[in-house]
């Protein structure tokens, strides 16, 4: 990870809090890393988050968007992200077909030692 990335908070240590200190329901799931390529050959790769899980990801979602008047682009959830020891602020993706897709980045990946098809056990806290 590069330092400057590290000063900036991008990937803590775990119990790191949400901004102003505030805990909330937190959700754990263990599902496969899968790849996206795009047509430019560029790859993303993702965690889905489905079932009880996903559903309380959905729930958070929808009563955000009701108390806010509003919504965040592509219907994102901001979360705090832990898998083993990284932890990391990002945002959850809806999918059409139900339930959510969380990114993990290069640098998540390789400070875990993750690689496409393996199984990741995640936890996420909406922030």
């Amino acid at each position: 990870l590069h330092p400057s990335r590290r000063r900036r908070g991008y990937l803590q240590h775990p119990g790191a809090r949400a901004p102003g200190g505030r805990l909330s329901e937190s959700v754990s799931v263990t599902a496969p890393l899968w790849r996206w390529t795009a047509k430019n050959g560029v790859s993303w790769f993702f965690v889905t988050i489905e079932g009880e899980a996903g559903e309380s990801l959905s729930a958070t979602e929808a009563m955000w968007r009701l108390e806010l008047g509003g919504k965040r682009g592509f219907r994102s959830l901001k979360v705090e992200a832990c898998i083993g020891e990284t932890v990391w602020q990002t945002s959850c993706f809806p999918r059409d077909e139900g339930g959510w897709m969380l990114p993990v980045k290069a640098p998540v990946r390789k400070a875990e030692k993750l690689a496409e098809g393996d199984p990741v056990a995640v936890t996420l806290r909406p922030v």
